[in-house]
Protein backbone atom coordinates (compact mmCIF):
# COMPACT_ATOMS: atom_id res chain seq x y z
CA UNK A 1 0.00 0.00 0.00
CA UNK A 2 1.69 3.37 -1.00
CA UNK A 3 2.24 5.40 1.88
CA UNK A 4 2.77 9.20 0.62
CA UNK A 5 0.04 11.27 0.96
CA UNK A 6 -0.46 14.78 -1.46
CA UNK A 7 1.40 17.47 0.90
CA UNK A 8 3.52 14.93 2.88
CA UNK A 9 7.33 13.77 1.88
CA UNK A 10 8.99 16.80 1.57
CA UNK A 11 12.27 16.19 0.16
CA UNK A 12 14.41 18.65 1.90
CA UNK A 13 16.98 17.99 4.64
CA UNK A 14 16.03 20.89 7.25
CA UNK A 15 19.96 20.92 8.75
CA UNK A 16 18.78 21.17 12.15
CA UNK A 17 21.90 20.87 13.78
CA UNK A 18 23.28 24.25 11.80
CA UNK A 19 20.08 26.16 12.95
CA UNK A 20 21.57 27.15 16.18
CA UNK A 21 25.12 28.58 13.92
CA UNK A 22 23.78 31.98 12.97
CA UNK A 23 26.77 32.54 10.86
CA UNK A 24 26.04 29.51 8.30
CA UNK A 25 22.24 30.91 8.44
CA UNK A 26 22.98 33.88 7.17
CA UNK A 27 25.40 32.67 4.80
CA UNK A 28 23.13 30.16 3.00
CA UNK A 29 19.70 32.69 3.58
CA UNK A 30 21.74 34.77 1.49
CA UNK A 31 23.29 33.02 -0.72
CA UNK A 32 22.96 33.61 -5.24
CA UNK A 33 21.92 30.10 -5.01
CA UNK A 34 18.88 30.20 -2.56
CA UNK A 35 15.32 29.05 -3.84
CA UNK A 36 12.73 31.41 -2.30
CA UNK A 37 9.19 30.63 -1.79
CA UNK A 38 7.14 33.82 -1.44
CA UNK A 39 3.66 33.66 0.09
CA UNK A 40 1.18 37.02 0.82
CA UNK A 41 -1.64 35.94 2.69
CA UNK A 42 -1.31 32.30 2.20
CA UNK A 43 -1.46 32.53 -1.64
CA UNK A 44 1.51 31.10 -3.42
CA UNK A 45 2.66 32.73 -7.41
CA UNK A 46 1.49 30.53 -9.77
CA UNK A 47 2.45 30.91 -13.26
CA UNK A 48 0.01 30.26 -16.64
CA UNK A 49 1.35 26.84 -16.57
CA UNK A 50 -0.41 26.03 -12.98
CA UNK A 51 3.70 25.73 -11.51
CA UNK A 52 4.23 27.66 -8.31
CA UNK A 53 7.28 30.88 -9.30
CA UNK A 54 10.29 30.04 -6.99
CA UNK A 55 11.96 33.10 -6.67
CA UNK A 56 15.58 33.94 -6.42
CA UNK A 57 16.52 37.45 -4.55
CA UNK A 58 17.29 39.05 -7.30
CA UNK A 59 13.85 38.76 -8.55
CA UNK A 60 12.53 40.19 -5.24
CA UNK A 61 14.55 42.78 -5.03
CA UNK A 62 13.15 45.68 -2.53
CA UNK A 63 10.44 43.72 -1.23
CA UNK A 64 12.95 42.03 1.14
CA UNK A 65 14.42 44.39 3.63
CA UNK A 66 16.67 43.62 6.79
CA UNK A 67 12.73 43.77 8.65
CA UNK A 68 11.26 40.70 6.58
CA UNK A 69 11.64 37.45 8.06
CA UNK A 70 13.21 34.80 6.45
CA UNK A 71 12.01 31.08 6.94
CA UNK A 72 14.97 28.54 6.51
CA UNK A 73 13.45 25.58 5.26
CA UNK A 74 16.42 23.71 4.23
CA UNK A 75 18.87 22.27 1.74
CA UNK A 76 17.93 20.55 -1.76
CA UNK A 77 19.89 17.16 -2.79
CA UNK A 78 21.70 19.69 -5.16
CA UNK A 79 22.41 21.75 -1.81
CA UNK A 80 20.49 24.93 -2.44
CA UNK A 81 19.14 26.50 -0.05
CA UNK A 82 15.31 27.14 0.49
CA UNK A 83 13.94 29.97 1.98
CA UNK A 84 9.82 30.94 2.79
CA UNK A 85 9.13 34.63 3.16
CA UNK A 86 5.79 36.15 3.94
CA UNK A 87 4.67 39.40 1.92
CA UNK A 88 1.63 39.59 3.93
CA UNK A 89 2.20 43.50 4.90
CA UNK A 90 1.44 44.65 1.29
CA UNK A 91 -1.68 46.23 0.99
CA UNK A 92 -1.78 43.89 -2.45
CA UNK A 93 -0.30 41.01 -4.17
CA UNK A 94 3.18 42.10 -5.50
CA UNK A 95 4.51 41.75 -9.09
CA UNK A 96 7.61 39.76 -9.45
CA UNK A 97 10.63 40.54 -11.51
CA UNK A 98 11.92 38.04 -13.95
CA UNK A 99 8.64 36.44 -14.95
CA UNK A 100 8.32 34.99 -17.52
CA UNK A 101 4.71 34.22 -17.47
CA UNK A 102 2.11 35.97 -16.11
CA UNK A 103 2.13 35.27 -12.28
CA UNK A 104 -1.24 35.05 -10.34
CA UNK A 105 -1.46 34.24 -6.57
CA UNK A 106 -3.61 31.28 -5.08
CA UNK A 107 -4.18 29.76 -2.00
CA UNK A 108 -2.87 26.16 -2.33
CA UNK A 109 -5.95 24.36 -1.86
CA UNK A 110 -6.90 25.45 -5.14
CA UNK A 111 -4.07 24.10 -7.39
CA UNK A 112 -2.66 21.45 -5.08
CA UNK A 113 -4.06 18.70 -7.11
CA UNK A 114 -2.08 20.48 -10.30
CA UNK A 115 0.98 19.96 -8.22
CA UNK A 116 3.59 16.54 -8.07
CA UNK A 117 4.18 15.14 -4.61
CA UNK A 118 7.44 16.93 -4.24
CA UNK A 119 6.00 20.46 -4.92
CA UNK A 120 3.06 19.82 -2.93
CA UNK A 121 5.03 18.85 0.19
CA UNK A 122 7.36 21.82 -0.65
CA UNK A 123 4.87 24.45 -0.75
CA UNK A 124 2.41 22.98 2.50
CA UNK A 125 6.02 22.92 4.78
CA UNK A 126 6.56 26.35 3.35
CA UNK A 127 3.01 27.49 3.79
CA UNK A 128 2.59 25.80 7.89
CA UNK A 129 6.30 27.71 8.93
CA UNK A 130 5.13 31.07 7.40
CA UNK A 131 1.58 30.43 9.42
CA UNK A 132 2.96 28.92 12.80
CA UNK A 133 5.53 32.55 12.57
CA UNK A 134 2.82 34.91 11.35
CA UNK A 135 0.57 33.93 14.38
CA UNK A 136 3.13 33.62 17.07
CA UNK A 137 4.34 37.57 16.85
CA UNK A 138 3.73 37.88 20.66
CA UNK A 139 4.20 36.15 23.73
CA UNK A 140 1.22 33.85 24.56
CA UNK A 141 2.80 33.74 28.34
CA UNK A 142 3.09 37.99 28.74
CA UNK A 143 1.79 39.21 25.85
CA UNK A 144 5.04 40.54 24.79
CA UNK A 145 7.03 40.76 21.46
CA UNK A 146 8.73 37.60 20.22
CA UNK A 147 11.85 37.20 18.53
CA UNK A 148 12.11 34.44 15.48
CA UNK A 149 15.17 32.14 16.48
CA UNK A 150 16.56 29.22 14.40
CA UNK A 151 15.97 30.76 11.06
CA UNK A 152 11.86 30.56 11.70
CA UNK A 153 11.75 27.30 14.20
CA UNK A 154 11.81 28.98 17.37
CA UNK A 155 10.48 32.41 18.55
CA UNK A 156 11.46 33.65 22.46
CA UNK A 157 9.70 36.06 24.55
CA UNK A 158 11.63 39.29 24.35
CA UNK A 159 10.58 39.96 28.02
CA UNK A 160 13.71 39.11 30.25
CA UNK A 161 11.64 38.03 33.22
CA UNK A 162 9.63 35.99 30.87
CA UNK A 163 11.82 34.68 28.22
CA UNK A 164 9.47 32.13 27.00
CA UNK A 165 10.47 29.60 24.55
CA UNK A 166 7.93 28.67 21.85
CA UNK A 167 8.04 25.73 18.90
CA UNK A 168 6.03 25.30 16.03
CA UNK A 169 2.50 23.25 17.17
CA UNK A 170 0.37 21.35 14.75
CA UNK A 171 -3.27 20.08 15.72
CA UNK A 172 -3.70 16.18 15.21
CA UNK A 173 -6.91 15.26 13.71
CA UNK A 174 -8.40 11.55 13.21
CA UNK A 175 -9.86 10.72 9.96
CA UNK A 176 -11.92 7.42 9.88
CA UNK A 177 -12.96 5.78 6.67
CA UNK A 178 -16.19 3.38 8.36
CA UNK A 179 -17.48 0.25 6.86
CA UNK A 180 -19.99 -2.67 6.93
CA UNK A 181 -19.91 -5.46 4.79
CA UNK A 182 -20.27 -4.32 1.34
CA UNK A 183 -20.56 -0.57 2.39
CA UNK A 184 -18.73 2.48 3.72
CA UNK A 185 -20.19 5.25 6.08
CA UNK A 186 -19.85 9.02 4.41
CA UNK A 187 -20.95 12.49 5.94
CA UNK A 188 -21.79 15.69 4.64
CA UNK A 189 -21.51 19.06 6.33
CA UNK A 190 -23.72 21.83 5.36
CA UNK A 191 -21.35 24.23 4.00
CA UNK A 192 -19.97 22.01 1.87
CA UNK A 193 -20.95 21.97 -2.17
CA UNK A 194 -23.98 20.46 -3.29
CA UNK A 195 -23.18 16.92 -2.99
CA UNK A 196 -20.00 16.65 -1.35
CA UNK A 197 -19.47 14.10 1.06
CA UNK A 198 -16.53 12.50 2.49
CA UNK A 199 -15.58 10.23 5.49
CA UNK A 200 -15.89 11.40 8.96
CA UNK A 201 -12.77 13.39 10.94
CA UNK A 202 -12.71 15.26 13.99
CA UNK A 203 -9.33 17.01 16.87
CA UNK A 204 -8.13 14.46 19.02
CA UNK A 205 -8.99 15.84 22.72
CA UNK A 206 -6.75 15.64 25.18
CA UNK A 207 -6.51 12.68 27.25
CA UNK A 208 -7.05 10.72 24.37
CA UNK A 209 -5.27 8.08 22.09
CA UNK A 210 -5.67 8.04 18.54
CA UNK A 211 -8.26 5.15 19.03
CA UNK A 212 -10.12 6.71 21.63
CA UNK A 213 -10.53 9.91 19.38
CA UNK A 214 -12.04 7.59 16.43
CA UNK A 215 -13.98 5.94 18.63
CA UNK A 216 -15.55 9.25 20.26
CA UNK A 217 -15.97 11.08 17.06
CA UNK A 218 -17.79 8.22 15.48
CA UNK A 219 -20.28 8.05 18.37
CA UNK A 220 -20.73 11.54 18.23
CA UNK A 221 -21.21 12.16 15.25
CA UNK A 222 -23.30 9.41 13.95
CA UNK A 223 -24.50 7.29 17.10
CA UNK A 224 -22.05 4.09 15.70
CA UNK A 225 -20.33 1.82 17.90
CA UNK A 226 -17.41 0.67 16.04
CA UNK A 227 -14.35 -2.30 16.24
CA UNK A 228 -11.03 -3.44 14.77
CA UNK A 229 -10.06 0.03 14.50
CA UNK A 230 -6.64 0.15 11.75
CA UNK A 231 -4.51 3.00 11.32
CA UNK A 232 -3.80 3.13 7.49
CA UNK A 233 -1.72 6.56 6.70
CA UNK A 234 -1.45 10.31 8.00
CA UNK A 235 -1.06 13.58 6.05
CA UNK A 236 0.38 17.09 6.63
CA UNK A 237 -2.19 19.14 6.15
CA UNK A 238 -1.51 23.03 6.69
CA UNK A 239 -4.91 24.50 6.57
CA UNK A 240 -4.23 25.80 8.59
CA UNK A 241 -1.81 23.64 10.67
CA UNK A 242 -3.20 19.67 11.16
CA UNK A 243 -1.71 16.77 11.00
CA UNK A 244 -4.31 13.98 9.72
CA UNK A 245 -4.21 10.62 10.94
CA UNK A 246 -6.09 7.90 8.87
CA UNK A 247 -7.68 5.19 9.97
CA UNK A 248 -10.27 2.60 9.25
CA UNK A 249 -12.91 0.69 11.12
CA UNK A 250 -15.87 -1.67 10.87
CA UNK A 251 -19.11 -0.69 11.95
CA UNK A 252 -20.98 -2.80 14.55
CA UNK A 253 -24.60 -1.61 13.36
CA UNK A 254 -25.98 -0.06 10.28
CA UNK A 255 -28.19 2.61 11.98
CA UNK A 256 -26.82 6.01 11.84
CA UNK A 257 -28.16 8.60 14.43
CA UNK A 258 -27.20 12.22 14.40
CA UNK A 259 -26.25 13.13 17.50
CA UNK A 260 -24.32 16.68 17.03
CA UNK A 261 -25.01 20.20 14.57
CA UNK A 262 -21.93 19.23 12.82
CA UNK A 263 -22.83 16.80 9.96
CA UNK A 264 -26.25 17.69 7.63
CA UNK A 265 -26.40 14.09 6.68
CA UNK A 266 -24.97 10.82 6.68
CA UNK A 267 -25.40 7.41 4.96
CA UNK A 268 -23.92 3.95 3.40
CA UNK A 269 -23.11 3.94 0.40
CA UNK A 270 -22.03 0.69 -1.71
CA UNK A 271 -18.98 0.83 -4.37
CA UNK A 272 -21.18 1.22 -7.57
CA UNK A 273 -23.18 4.27 -6.47
CA UNK A 274 -19.36 5.77 -5.09
CA UNK A 275 -18.24 5.22 -8.42
CA UNK A 276 -20.85 6.28 -10.84
CA UNK A 277 -21.71 9.42 -8.84
CA UNK A 278 -25.10 8.57 -7.84
CA UNK A 279 -27.76 10.81 -7.11
CA UNK A 280 -25.05 13.97 -7.44
CA UNK A 281 -22.58 12.74 -4.93
CA UNK A 282 -19.88 14.28 -5.22
CA UNK A 283 -16.11 13.24 -3.61
CA UNK A 284 -13.45 15.03 -1.47
CA UNK A 285 -11.04 17.11 -3.27
CA UNK A 286 -8.19 14.73 -4.95
CA UNK A 287 -5.18 16.16 -3.11
CA UNK A 288 -6.88 14.79 0.53
CA UNK A 289 -6.35 11.59 2.65
CA UNK A 290 -10.28 11.49 2.41
CA UNK A 291 -10.01 10.82 -1.26
CA UNK A 292 -7.42 8.25 -0.49
CA UNK A 293 -9.14 6.19 1.97
CA UNK A 294 -12.33 5.89 0.09
CA UNK A 295 -9.90 5.25 -3.03
CA UNK A 296 -8.49 2.43 -1.23
CA UNK A 297 -11.51 1.25 -0.31
CA UNK A 298 -13.38 0.90 -3.64
CA UNK A 299 -9.85 -1.05 -4.75
CA UNK A 300 -10.18 -3.07 -1.76
CA UNK A 301 -7.40 -2.46 -0.35
CA UNK A 302 -9.02 -1.69 2.80
CA UNK A 303 -10.14 -5.12 4.26
CA UNK A 304 -13.66 -5.71 5.26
Amino acid sequence: MKTTNHYSGCRLDRMDAQREDSTWLERVIDSDQTQILPLWRNRHPVSSGSQPKVCTRGELGKLLSAQTEQIFLGMDSDNHPWVAVDLSHLAQPPSLAGAEQQTEWFDLRKFGTLLDHASGALLAYARAMVHWNAHHRFCNRCGHPAIMLRAGHQRQCTNSACAHQIYPRIDPAVIMLIHHGDLCLLGRQPQWPAGRHSVLAGYVEPGESLEDAVRREVQEEVGIDIEAIHYHSSQAWPFPSSIMLGFYARAKDLAISLNDNELESAAWFDRDSIRQGSSGLLLPSRDSIAYRLIGDWLDGRIPG
